[in-house]
């Protein structure tokens, strides 16, 4: 019963530090897109994936969207 407990107050925890990242990430997704070098289908790509990145977090999926907006990262080679 103890390791729920202190399972759930983790999670609780844990969950307003994956919200905030979200809004950080998609700031970073912005800037770099100002100054990357992408080809149009990559572009396409990183464009999309913030979007929905940014619908998932809005509706409170914020492990999810962390992921998507990982995601656009990646492509855009920032970490």
């Amino acid at each position: 019963m103890k390791h729920l407990a202190f399972t759930a107050i983790l999670a609780l925890i844990a969950a307003p530090a994956v919200a905030s990242q979200c809004p950080m990430d998609m700031s970073r997704i912005d800037a770099a897109l100002e100054t990357a070098q992408l080809s149009d289908e990559q572009l396409a790509e990183v464009e999309a994936l913030r979007a929905e990145g940014e619908e998932l977090h809005a509706a409170g999926d914020h492990a999810a969207s962390v992921e998507t907006l990982g995601q656009a990262k990646d492509i855009l080679g920032i970490e």
